[in-house]
């Protein structure tokens, strides 16, 4: 077994001693102490900063997630249709029956505050029923109804006079 000594001087009186066996291995280029110190110096640095930016992203996104599902939101609207405002519309958080009716103006304000991702439903006679899911950017809605199509069965009897039957 053949070993070699390579001694290196450098860091202000500091000495460095590499012994290798040159039997297992070819040493093609010779590694300095002031390299492999810049490389790692260079690799903590790089890992640190990812520490750091990743402990802040996770911080961030959990405060994000809390504060929009603990935020409470009031929610207010216009219903109307094709020819103008409805009066009357029935407004009902979806699982619960806590609701509210729109006024002569259309115009409704949620009774309770809601969460993001609750889901109120949009009800009247005659119009198709909507449900509009609650988000911080949507706690005012405009809501244009549609007209929903009944259908009627049969055809009306009109070969005689309609008589009621009650007796006076």
């Amino acid at each position: 077994m053949q070993n070699s000594r390579i001694t290196q001087h450098g860091f202000d009186n500091f000495k460095t001693t590499y012994t290798f066996d040159i039997t297992k291995y070819r040493i093609m280029k010779t590694i300095t102490t002031n390299r492999i110190a810049k490389v790692l110096g260079s690799l903590i640095i790089v890992m640190l900063v990812g520490l750091n930016s990743n402990m802040t992203y996770a911080q961030n996104t959990q405060n994000d997630m809390t504060s929009s599902a603990d935020q409470k939101l009031t929610v207010k609207g216009k219903v109307s249709d094709d020819e103008g405002p409805l009066p009357g519309v029935n407004i009902v958080l979806k699982g619960s029956k806590v609701g509210a009716v729109t006024d002569e103006n259309g115009m409704f304000t949620f009774p309770q505050a809601l969460s993001s991702g609750d889901v109120l439903v949009f009800s009247f006679l005659g119009f198709e029923n909507q449900e509009i899911k609650v988000t911080p950017k949507n706690t005012f809605i405009n809501l244009m109804m549609t007209s929903e199509f009944v259908e009627m069965m049969g055809a009306p009897n009109s070969d005689k006079p309609y008589r009621s039957k009650r007796s006076n």
